[in-house]
Parts: C-alpha cells; sequence; structure tokens
C-alpha cells in the first residue's frame, strides 16, 4: 500500500443507496474508483477489451453503432455459467490493471474508495483495508427502484434476489450507513465516516513516515 493511503470497499444492494454515498464521499475528497465504469471502459469501440469479447462471442453482440450490445451480451452469458465465467475472464483482469492505475496515480494520504456493486458476491473484501456497506431495507430498495428507476416490482424483486442478502453484506461490512434515512440525515451519517477514514489515512501516513 502507498504511503498512507487507505484502501476502502464501498459496496451496497441495489436501490440502497451507494451511489449517493459515493458522490458525498467524494465531496469530501475521497478519490472515487468506479468498477462499473472502468468495466464498461475497457470494452470501449477500439479497445483491446472490446476486441477479446468479439473473438470470443462474435460481432452479434455489437448494436449498430459499433459499441458493445450490453442487454444482448447479459441475455447469453446470465443464462450460461461458462460463457459468463470466459466474459469475466476477459474484462475482470483489465478492470483490475486500470484500477490499480488510478489508484497509484492518487496521492500518498488518500482515502481511494473503490465503489464495487458485486464485492460480498465475489468475495473481495479482503483487498481492502476497510469495508463500507450502504445498507437499507427491503422496502425501501424496492420503493426506490419502481419509484426512482421506473422498475416493475417484479424485476426490482428478481434483481435484488440475484444479489446478496443484506445479512451477508453486513458481515463483511467495517462500517455500515443506514440509508432508510432522508439525504440530510445520510449526509451527517457520511461527514462523520469521512472523518473517521480522513482520520485514519493520516495515522497510516505518520506511521510510515516514522518507521522510515
Amino acid at each position: 500500500m502507498l504511503l498512507g493511503m487507505l484502501k476502502v470497499g464501498l459496496t451496497g444492494g441495489i436501490g440502497a443507496g451507494k451511489s449517493e454515498v459515493s458522490r458525498l464521499l467524494v465531496e469530501h475528497g475521497a478519490v472515487l474508483i468506479d468498477a462499473d465504469r472502468i468495466a464498461r471502459e475497457v470494452v470501449a469501440p477500439g479497445t483491446p477489451g472490446l476486441a477479446a469479447v468479439i473473438d470470443a462471442f462474435g460481432k452479434e453482440v455489437l448494436a449498430a453503432d459499433g459499441t458493445l450490445d450490453r442487454p444482448k451480451l447479459g441475455s447469453i452469458v446470465f443464462a450460461d455459467a461458462d460463457r459468463l465465467a470466459v466474459l469475466n475472464s476477459i474484462v475482470h483482469p483489465l478492470v483490475g490493471a486500470r484500477s490499480r492505475e488510478l489508484e497509484e496515480a492518487a496521492s500518498a494520504d488518500s482515502v481511494v474508495v473503490h465503489d464495487v456493486p458485486l464485492l460480498a458476491e465475489n468475495g473481495l473484501a479482503k483487498l481492502y483495508d476497510l469495508v463500507i456497506v450502504v445498507d437499507a431495507s427491503t422496502e425501501t430498495q424496492l420503493d426506490r427502484l419502481v419509484r426512482l428507476r421506473g422498475m416493475t416490482e417484479e424485476d426490482a424483486r428478481a434483481r435484488m434476489a440475484a444479489q446478496a442478502t443484506r445479512e451477508k453484506r453486513r458481515e463483511i461490512a467495517d462500517v455500515v450507513i443506514d440509508n432508510d434515512v432522508p439525504l440530510e440525515t445520510l449526509r451527517r451519517r457520511v461527514r462523520a465516516v469521512w472523518a473517521d477514514l480522513d482520520r485514519r489515512a493520516r495515522e497510516a501516513g505518520q506511521q510510515e513516515a516514522s518507521s522510515e
């Protein structure tokens, strides 16, 4: 780990409000590394990643404009564990390499927040100094997915069921941010969490400096 850098894994169930928490942490000064965004970037047109996906799955996974047709690819891989494993073997190393580049570019005493939707599902907690889980009740998640994202209740429940349970996520958490609250309350909670993260990063930096 770089001098004083604090590596934080941030996760939460769909509709729990993880994106809002990551936005607030960035406002306080966190360096955000968004795994979903990077996963899209590494298979953008012209990238070796997209070429590898086409080699594995054929040109039928391309949209008319030459970009990856995600719904089409999703319908192929999520019905076939072997095909999903092939896709993951292409994308995951590229995401990991790009994430490391971004992390190494951050300043020495940064709090680097890795936004990883499937952190619990993929057993990634050990990669981070600290794991933050954004938690909300099933009712709150459903309401947000239906009201704010326009999903049907059936689709929302299916998406939630495909993820780790709330209990599994909370088991790996060092910090749980309860987001069954108004935005202003969430802001206060994130501010308190940030103060702790910032202190940890500074202390780690001081320990590193004194040991040199």
